[in-house]
């Protein structure tokens, strides 16, 4: 019986090694061809997926035309950003070419009414105490206007480029005067100085307004790649015109300014186009305005050409006329104010009726649905006083009472329809608005 036992079990052991190894597990690839080009796609080990071009029946124009679109468009363009991204990405590469060009002959206007020729060291000296000295202070200035940045980027975006500008005007001329060149060429970094804070500090808020979906990092990395590039070729444009047009001091005078001409143009088309999407006093009131008069909810690209890039405080009539962050004593009186709440204790705003505006004081934790909430009341309220009687301190009771029934009715699809426009409604950026809390 044991030597059986012992056959049996030599027996099993000889049949497992003669069992085959198991064949090792295929790759998983395929080929997809489509605009003459065959793409093979495979599945790495580690799980990554490999693309490799097989075959290119392109034209070279064509090939290079991608090449450059995926080096410096955001992946996925033009589905992956917002309405108007192209033309706010042409105008950006001709601002930065203007921009760099006038920067070569400032700086050569500088070095010429120092008396210094261009040599490292001297170079080094002069950009320690004019740019990283005036700058710094220029920079510490501007760093407390933020919350008016995040209001008005657009706006804080031109004034940026006004004052680089004047900044880069001022060093062109500092050669008429050079006995005064500390002063001249370091009041022009001072405004460089708040020029930079300002473009920086706006950068984000632009951005954001073309992301879509989620691709923020993309869009940055590949807009500073545009400006890199032509930053590059706005310095070979400055180089080229300063040993040739700009030679003379009147070159630089005749050249100076209408390269300055073309930078500020280019910066503002590049705000018209981008639609900034968080809510503001004025796009607050142009998003009331059309839907109190159309029925109508506009998205942020209907209505980036609407806005008043250098002076946004305007009043629109058919938005009430409102207008926010007055003092809430000036407002209203304490009298009022208690009866206000009584009125209406859940919301976060007062308003009353001033001379020529309707005054909205909101409170330290509001939103931008309550902002809209307010700005809507008081539209409805305005547009119904003419043939409701007013009381000396501003809306009647019952004018108001009236307009908040309106809003009440239309107030969730209204805000709805907004979120699917893109808005985002819960924050509203008045600036230094002031603001209450009881």
């Amino acid at each position: 019986m044991t030597v059986n036992l012992n056959l049996n079990l030599l027996d099993k052991i000889a049949l497992q090694k003669k069992e085959p190894d198991k064949a090792p597990e295929m790759a998983v690839c395929w080929i997809e061809a489509s605009d003459s080009v065959s793409r093979r796609f495979q599945f790495e080990p580690d799980g990554y997926l490999s693309v490799k071009v097989v075959d290119d029946a392109r034209p070279v124009f064509k090939r290079v035309v991608e090449s450059f679109v995926n080096k410096f468009f955001p992946s996925g363009y033009p589905y992956s950003v917002n309405e108007g991204y192209l033309r706010y990405t042409q105008f950006r590469a001709l601002q930065h070419v203007s921009s760099a060009a006038l920067s070569v002959l400032s700086t050569q206007s500088l070095l010429f009414a120092a008396g210094l020729r261009p040599t490292p060291a001297q170079a080094t000296a002069v950009s320690w105490i004019l740019k990283d000295g005036m700058q710094h202070v220029g920079k510490l200035i501007c760093s407390n206007l933020g919350a008016r940045m995040d209001s008005e980027p657009k706006r804080w975006r031109i004034l940026a480029d006004l004052l680089y500008d004047l900044g880069s005007g001022l060093e062109v001329l500092s050669p008429l005067c050079p006995s005064l060149f500390l002063e001249v060429a370091g009041l022009g970094n001072f405004a460089k100085g708040m020029a930079v804070v300002a473009a920086r500090a706006t950068r984000l808020p632009i951005y954001s307004s073309f992301a879509k979906e989620g691709n923020l990092s993309d869009l940055f990395a590949k807009g500073e790649a545009i400006s890199t590039l032509f930053n590059v070729l706005g310095l070979g444009v400055g180089i080229q015109l300063a040993s040739t047009v700009c030679s003379t001091m009147q070159g630089k005078l005749v050249v100076g300014p209408l390269l300055s001409v073309v930078h500020v143009y280019s910066v503002v088309e590049e705000m018209k186009a981008a639609p900034v999407n968080t809510l503001n006093p004025q796009r607050t009131a142009l998003v009331v305005a059309k839907f109190i008069k159309e029925g109508k909810v506009s998205s942020p690209a209907d209505i980036r050409y609407h806005e008043d890039l250098m002076f946004p405080g305007r009043l629109i009539k058919d938005a009430g006329s409102v207008k926010v962050g007055q003092a809430l004593h000036r407002v209203i009186k304490p009298s009022k104010l208690s009866e206000y709440k009584e009125m209406f204790p859940s919301e976060k705003f007062v308003i009353c009726r001033g001379n020529n505006c309707t005054n909205m004081v909101l409170e330290h934790d509001a939103t931008g649905e309550d902002a809209l909430r307010g700005w809507m009341v008081a539209a409805y309220a305005a547009a119904a006083a003419p043939s409701l009687e007013s009381s000396p301190d501003g809306f009647s009771s019952s004018a108001l009472l009236d307009a908040y029934e309106k809003v009440d009715s239309v107030f969730e699809k209204f805000v709805s329809e907004l979120q699917a426009k893109g808005w985002h409604t819960d924050r509203f950026l008045d600036g230094t608005g002031t603001r209450f809390a009881l």
